[in-house]
């Protein structure tokens, strides 16, 4: 694999587009048992994307979304998002954890735990994806949850890594068999050299 990201073949994304598809799998069991309730989730698109565009796919950079960041250490390394638009962020912390709404205009602390609670999942899931396919090691930080515009919070990476790629693996995840059908965002964005590394633990690279 070249040094870019330009140069991924379609088998390469493949093999991104099956991360993402584990991914939801065990996110969508560990959200289930911590619920003792039966939800799915589904990888609708997986795409390349440049930060610009993750923006606009989101809603629009000044839409308000809840994101939840953490860094990836290790044999793969670069920043981690799961974002979800603000409206989406209080129904799914409804829907998944049985809460009524207490406000819609703000998040309630223990809707801010909730909603924490659930993006751990989810990245824990994805982390524990790319680590077994890839047989890497792969550390993460404490994740921070930040509400904001989108355009705000995906600048933080952008401005971090934009120096070594322009593009993030977007993969959408729809929570589907509930009163609601939510979507909310997983972004990867793996350094260059660390996509490199995905690539080679699998043969490809």
């Amino acid at each position: 694999m070249q040094n870019t990201t330009e140069s991924m073949d379609d088998f390469e994304f493949d093999i991104l587009t099956e991360i993402g598809n584990i991914g939801a799998g065990n996110a969508t069991t560990a959200l289930s048992q911590l619920i003792n309730a039966q939800i799915d989730m589904k990888v609708p698109q997986v795409e390349m994307l440049t930060f610009t565009e993750l923006s606009e796919i989101i809603g629009g950079a000044e839409t308000l979304v809840a994101g939840i960041m953490l860094h990836l250490e290790g044999d793969i390394e670069g920043s981690m998002l799961f974002i979800l638009e603000s409206n989406a962020a209080r129904l799914l912390v409804q829907q998944l954890m049985g809460m009524e709404p207490a406000s819609t205009t703000s998040f309630t602390e223990m809707e801010t735990s909730a909603l924490q609670e659930i993006g751990n999942i989810i990245s824990g899931a994805y982390v524990s994806a790319i680590s077994a396919l890839t047989n890497l090691t792969i550390n993460v930080t404490v994740p921070s949850l930040a509400f904001d515009m989108a355009g705000a919070i995906l600048s933080v990476p952008a401005i971090e890594f934009g120096k070594l790629g322009d593009k993030a693996l977007l993969i959408e995840s729809r929570f589907v068999d509930m009163e609601v059908d939510i979507s909310g965002y997983f972004i990867l964005i793996p350094t260059l050299e660390s996509y490199s590394h995905i690539l080679k633990s699998l043969g490809i690279g």
